[in-house]
């Protein structure tokens, strides 16, 4: 005798609830906007740059000492900032002849530490 299977994914009514999706659309951003937050968790989505923020969320660090701490080339961390920055994940300051880079804003801070938190529930 076979089991009757039940995808519990699924609805068993097929009832749309127009007034719902109304307001879903409503306050839904647009399409726009949607692109560019895909394109913000693409960026973070790489673990090199991960790394990266990783290292700026706890201090302010210029790619010399980012090379060092991740071990990875000059050209190769410089190449990540540039994305990070173009992003406006990371800002950049001039401090006599080096260059200090941090996470742009608390905006940035706050995203990484929720995804942290949620990873380590």
């Amino acid at each position: 005798m076979e089991e009757e299977h039940t995808d519990l994914n699924v609805c068993e009514s097929r009832v749309v609830h127009l007034d719902v999706l109304d307001k879903v659309r409503d306050k839904m951003p647009d399409e726009d906007t949607l692109l560019n937050v895909a394109e913000l968790f693409k960026v973070f989505g790489d673990s090199t740059r991960t790394r990266i923020l990783s290292a700026l969320s706890i201090e302010e660090l210029c790619v010399c000492d980012i090379s060092v701490l991740l071990n990875m080339s000059m050209s190769a961390v410089s190449h990540q900032l540039r994305i990070l920055r173009q992003t406006k994940i990371v800002k950049s300051r001039r401090s006599g002849k080096e260059i200090l880079y941090s996470l742009d804003d608390e905006h940035i801070s706050q995203l990484y530490a929720l995804a942290l938190t949620h990873l380590r529930e």
